[in-house]
């Protein structure tokens, strides 16, 4: 894939070019949060990267930078609904449609370009890399608001920094800076903001560098056996696993080496 494709719908821009898709949440008046319109709008994203086979690569950030995503658009009247109505009818695919979306066996990387926060925060727990401008901050702040992080953001966190790292957010609301989360384990790279895009390309570009196949293998092989234990996951004979093992990549990788050159991927 050469040309590019932009899509603007609902304040989110979806654009793929050279095997990338980039999310861009572009609602800066309310600091990129979300509402009932872009949660559907996102939902719709992720199902139509997720069919694509030319995709190998997903970048999602916040326009501006300010913010990357302040999570639930408090001024919408979904606002209005109790706890317990928003609770009932949860996106089984989480916020963002991405926080706790387990079928998209493509690299998501979280460019995170300012606030991240609740349900911002709760995408970010569900990319696969993150990369954040010093000027980021972090946090699930919907306890000071009298609310819970209900999409994946209070099991997520705990279970990807150590237990009191992750208590002394979720007990506190308080925001972290970027190199606070950067030493905790969350985020993988903090730089200046204007290096934040050179950053996020290093990462696609060693992304790119591989077989499509095996990196949707592992996506799918650690996406969908967090429940087993190893012995048990390496048994399973998941799709993308049988895929990536009998694959005109696996071949060409092969190839490539011998004859001492880089690959060229056929992406199946």
């Amino acid at each position: 894939m050469t040309a590019s494709t932009v899509e603007k719908v609902d304040q989110v821009t979806l654009t793929i070019e050279n095997h990338v898709a980039t999310v861009v949440i572009d609602r800066q008046h309310v600091l990129n949060a979300v509402d009932g319109s872009a949660q559907a709008r996102l939902n719709d994203i992720w199902n139509q990267v997720e069919a694509d086979p030319d995709v190998r690569a997903v970048v999602i950030t916040g326009a501006g930078t300010r913010a990357f995503c302040v999570g639930a658009d408090m001024s919408a009247s979904a606002v209005d609904k109790t706890g317990l109505q928003y609770w009932a009818e949860l996106d089984p695919n989480g916020f963002g449609g991405l926080s706790l979306r387990t079928s998209l066996d493509i690299p998501v990387i979280a460019r995170v370009n300012g606030y991240a926060l609740g349900g911002g925060m709760e995408i970010v727990l569900g990319a696969d890399i993150v990369v954040a401008a010093d000027t980021a901050r972090f946090g699930l702040t919907e306890p000071r608001v009298g609310r819970l992080a209900l999409d994946g953001g209070i099991h997520q966190l705990v279970r990807r920094v150590p237990y009191t790292q992750a208590m002394s957010m979720l007990l506190t609301g308080r925001k972290a800076e970027a190199a606070e989360m950067q030493s905790m384990g969350l985020v993988n790279e903090v730089v200046p903001t204007e290096e934040l895009d050179a950053a996020v390309q290093r990462w696609v570009d060693q992304i790119l560098a591989c077989a499509p196949s095996s990196v949707r293998a592992v996506k799918q092989m650690v996406s969908r056996t967090s429940h087993l234990s190893a012995a048990e996951a390496r048994g399973l004979r998941l799709p993308a696993l049988m895929a990536a093992l009998d694959s005109k990549d696996s071949a060409e990788g092969v190839r490539a080496f011998q004859e001492k050159r880089p690959p060229v991927w056929p992406g199946r």
